[in-house]
């Protein structure tokens, strides 16, 4: 005969099944909470970060956008991991189907600054370098020109006297971030003209009899007459021989730059050449005042390795670019002008 076990109380049924609920109730939290960590698919993202924005407003942002199921639950992660608080300006690349975890990791790293690129070219002067960056949308105007006359930011600019960075803001491509500001931008540019001014090449400027200052205002002189790269040593030989000799470096380019002038413009009927400014090479004798526009590397280069003798092997004095698409190089003025009557 079979043995009935006795029934359980009823608090201790009713205990089982509250604890038996309690316990699948904890489970399907647990797989709810766990489900919200995981991608929702979504496509991947950009998230910029200002100043001034939340880690609880981006959170947002990323649920709206489909990269995260909940910002609450990505709030909580970076919380317990104590990175909440680390959230930083820039933009956050944020790859596809990514758990909160992944993003929390991506959000705790070191963010993308954005850039823009700007070209400067060569041989611009100082007034046509501003509306480059106004263009790209990179500070204003008149911020890039009060740097622009901030001497301070080139030793050698200052050495030479100089009044403005004319020269002394070198050619090339930069990325700047959105924000820079304008002394920012032109320091950038000083910087790297610095580069250029190794100690071999400063020695060898020296032992020309130029400074640095001096070095850069010739380039600039070279920059303006020369045709192209190529021309550019040739250009330079015959204004250091010029300058050895005593002779007028007569430069069209430094007229026009002492006159507010394009070259197109200058007009010679008009008095032009025969005007005397600071910068006019034809009415005074030796080197302009200063740069009349801001050399590139090659023009720097050319007046360090300057071809300075004519095909016969006589000093270089006079060139003259003609109609050929040749530069004629001639030691007397009455083969230059010979030159003159035939390729001009």
């Amino acid at each position: 005969m079979t043995r009935l076990r006795p029934r359980r109380p009823a608090w201790q049924r009713a205990l089982f099944w509250i604890v038996f609920l309690l316990l699948l109730l904890l489970v399907a939290a647990a797989g709810y909470l766990y489900s919200l960590t995981q991608s929702p698919g979504g496509p991947a993202y950009t998230l910029e970060v200002q100043p001034g924005d939340t880690l609880a407003a981006k959170a947002s942002e990323l649920q709206q956008k489909g990269v995260i199921k909940n910002a609450d639950v990505l709030r909580l992660i970076m919380r317990q991991r104590g990175t909440a608080g680390k959230l930083k300006e820039g933009l956050y690349d944020i790859p596809a189907a990514q758990s909160a975890f992944q993003v929390a990791d991506d959000l705790a790293g070191n963010p993308r600054i954005p850039t823009v690129t700007v070209t400067i070219p060569e041989g611009l002067r100082l007034k046509d370098i501003p509306p480059i960056f106004v263009a790209a949308n990179l500070s204003n105007a008149a911020d890039l020109k009060a740097a622009m006359n901030d001497v301070s930011l080139s030793p050698a600019a200052k050495a030479g006297g100089a009044g403005n960075l004319e020269g002394f803001l070198f050619p090339a491509t930069y990325p700047f971030r959105l924000k820079a500001s304008g002394k920012e931008i032109v320091a950038a540019l000083v910087e790297r003209m610095n580069q250029e001014f190794t100690s071999d090449r400063v020695a060898q400027a020296k032992a020309l009899g130029l400074s640095i200052y001096d070095w850069v205002t010739l380039a600039s002189m070279v920059q303006a007459e020369a045709a192209n790269s190529a021309e550019m040593p040739v250009v330079a030989g015959v204004f250091l021989n010029r300058l050895r000799d005593g002779i007028a470096l007569g430069s069209d380019p430094t007229v026009a730059y002492g006159l507010g002038k394009d070259l197109p413009d200058l007009d010679r009927s008009a008095g032009d050449f025969t005007k005397d400014t600071p910068y006019s090479t034809y009415t005074r004798m030796g080197l302009p005042k200063g740069p009349i526009n801001n050399p590139g590397q090659a023009a720097l280069l050319s007046i360090l390795n300057a071809k300075r003798t004519t095909a016969n092997g006589k000093a270089a004095l006079y060139f003259l670019h003609g109609t050929d698409g040749q530069i004629h190089v001639n030691n007397d003025y009455a083969a230059h002008q010979r030159d003159i009557l035939r390729y001009r």
